[in-house]
């Protein structure tokens, strides 16, 4: 019985040297504290904003980053401040152009009332962390096409770009996790059916599936809907994989004395393979959890990107991205545009150095030393 036990005091082991080998090197340090920034932006993005996720004003259509002033007509120093837009027709170019009114100054405050919202989906209020008084506007990342404020919604978008990961770590993984350690376990022709239909599966191209589901889809499916049914799809498809490298893993660990013990004192096989065989695996398991994520982000961001995933008006950072490359023509001038992109980069960015971290600890011939 004390060599059954073995797995649960490795496992509590493992843990601590994640979290200090984590915490000690400084990239991955800095990766969790900017990744920790980016969940807690999108957690609270509704505070954060000064506009609300369905807030839009069409006379601020494609506006430029609102200028923001500290200082005042004598050159010194003041509280920052804002002038209004408006929008008016260049009569030799004959475009729109915004057009700053300096008649009134429209102050910077914190803790502004605003449009009502519901912090965390249960937390009802209308309090803002900055803004203007109407019918000043301020656009930090200008405004898009429908006068909608790029930069709040960039927190927007981080909220269904950053939990598609671990909404597909959720379905993908115990699948996975469960099927290759029952086939590994098992082994024989159970194994090798079980491992045939993985690989049917792994042959299933995603994008054309999905590309094809799109096509049949009813029109007034809402983005929740579509959200959900694109986190299912990559899920279902991707836990094959995962299910291989577990069922390899599986079959030299059921050869051990702890496992072979719990099975001649007749304990289930399944209870077997969930109490002493998966543990053994975790080691793996936290470092493909972080690889994963990573795909999941960019698998939502190439299909909002190319029209089949998250749908206007709700926002995600492949939608906004796609928004950007629309108007070619305006990027020169408002870059900040593509700030999408660049929080994709700097969020895989993130996931792929904590991975590379937790290989160096996890694995026992480089962690011998630490």
């Amino acid at each position: 019985m004390a060599t059954a036990q073995a797995p649960v005091i490795n496992t509590r082991v493992s843990r601590k040297t994640v979290v200090r080998g984590l915490w000690k090197d400084k990239v991955s340090r800095s990766a969790l504290i900017v990744l920790f920034c980016f969940y807690f932006a999108a957690a609270f993005a509704d505070f954060i904003t000064p506009y609300g996720m369905e807030f839009n004003d069409p006379s601020y259509g494609n506006a430029p980053a609102t200028p923001i002033h500290i200082q005042d007509e004598s050159g010194n120093f003041c509280a920052p401040y804002v002038y209004r837009m408006t929008q008016e027709n260049d009569p030799e170019t004959y475009k729109q152009i915004f057009v700053l009114q300096p008649d009134t100054k429209y102050p910077i405050k914190l803790f502004v009332k605003g449009d009502e919202y519901k912090m965390l989906g249960f937390i009802p209020g209308d309090l803002h962390l900055f803004g203007v008084e109407s019918p000043c506007r301020l656009y930090l990342l200008g405004a898009d096409m429908n006068g909608r404020d790029n930069f709040s919604r960039l927190f927007f978008g981080a909220q269904k770009s950053l939990t598609i990961g671990f909404l597909g770590l959720l379905i993908a993984f115990p699948i996975g996790i469960v099927y290759g350690g029952i086939s590994g376990y098992c082994g024989g022709k159970i194994d090798v059916l079980m491992m045939r239909f993985a690989e049917a599966i792994m042959s299933i191209p995603s994008l054309y599936l999905l590309i094809g589901l799109a096509a049949i889809l009813p029109v007034g499916m809402s983005s929740s809907q579509r959200f959900a049914l694109i986190t299912v799809i990559l899920s279902f498809i991707s836990w094959a994989g995962l299910a291989r490298v577990i069922r390899g893993m599986v079959l030299s660990i059921r050869e051990e004395e702890f496992v072979q013990a719990a099975k001649s004192i007749g304990m289930p096989d399944f209870q077997n393979i969930v109490k002493h065989v998966i543990p053994q695996t975790s080691s793996y398991l936290i470092i493909a959890a972080t690889l994963q994520v990573p795909s999941f982000i960019l698998a939502e961001s190439g299909l909002s990107l190319i029209g089949l995933g998250i749908q206007q008006p709700d926002a995600s950072w492949g939608n906004m991205l796609k928004a950007a490359m629309d108007q070619p023509n305006e990027l020169l001038n408002q870059p900040w545009l593509l700030a999408p992109g660049f929080l994709i980069f700097i969020t895989i960015l993130c996931f792929n150095c904590i991975g590379d971290v937790l290989r160096d600890v996890l694995d026992p011939k480089l962690s011998g030393g630490r």
